[in-house]
């Protein structure tokens, strides 16, 4: 790309990422939201995912940090409390329960021991990796680029939707608790994406700059993309669960000779 694309142009060239290779087009998550899977398989998706859910308001402090404008940073610190939470004496209400804590309730769910999943011991190692690439992504690049590394959040809401339609026909672990985490993201995604996406198509004025946000949108869903690998290949097929990681009750770890 070397001239300069319109708002609209620019737009589509974001909306065309996901439809090409958004994590909604994964194999593991078509068993994941077809019924497909067994219970410690749909274990290990929540466990590693939960890592993700812990660094996202790690990465949006470290791009906080490095905004001059408070005015951008009184908007963008609703995501941190989004997933953070607003403590214990405001968690009674229920809208200000945060998205770790309502993620902890699917695990609880699954019957997994918070203690176990808090302690982030059983997560594979290319998860996280991928997570802390993209906190270390954010942490590097210009505030427009972290930003535009965000709008997987234009993708999300329909993958929300079909999480809780896939759970709820399929899965008995499926009650207002254990899904809560997806409702709550339908009515918060919309809000941060409109924010977001405008932010981006505002400040991307230059060739380069358009190149640089729709690279950055690129490589956050490579990074989701290659969470989902790493699942399936340690507990779908070949079925090689690394070394140290989560085991579920209802398969053989595996054995590797030196």
């Amino acid at each position: 790309m070397t001239s300069l694309l319109s708002r609209e142009g620019l737009e589509r060239e974001l909306r065309a990422i996901g439809e090409r290779q958004y994590h909604d087009l994964h194999p593991f998550h078509k068993l994941l939201h077809g019924g497909k899977l067994k219970r410690g398989q749909v274990q290990a998706w929540a466990l590693n995912r939960f890592y993700y859910q812990v660094c996202i308001p790690k990465k949006d402090l470290a791009l906080m940090a490095r905004m001059d404008d408070p005015a951008l940073r009184r908007i963008w610190i609703q995501r941190v409390l989004d997933h953070d939470g607003f403590g214990e004496s405001r968690e009674r209400e229920e809208g200000k329960v945060g998205g770790i804590e309502r993620w902890l309730r699917l695990t609880d769910g699954l019957g997994l021991d918070r203690d176990y999943v808090t302690s982030l011991r059983g997560i594979l190692p290319a998860t996280r990796y991928a997570v802390d690439s993209y906190v270390n992504f954010v942490s590097g690049k210009s505030t427009l680029e972290a930003v535009a590394s965000s709008l997987t959040e234009l993708f999300a809401p329909a993958i929300h939707r079909e999480r809780i339609a896939g759970f709820e026909a399929y899965y008995a672990f499926a009650n207002d608790a254990t899904l809560s985490y997806f409702r709550k993201r339908l009515d918060e995604a919309p809000r941060d994406v409109e924010f977001g996406l405008e932010y981006v198509l505002d400040n991307a004025r230059t060739p380069e700059q358009q190149q640089q946000v729709i690279a950055a949108l690129r490589h956050k869903a490579e990074l989701l993309w290659a969470q989902l690998d790493a699942l399936h290949h340690a507990y779908v097929s070949p079925g090689l669960i690394p070394p140290g990681t989560f085991v579920p009750d209802d398969m053989e770890p595996p054995v590797y000779a030196r």
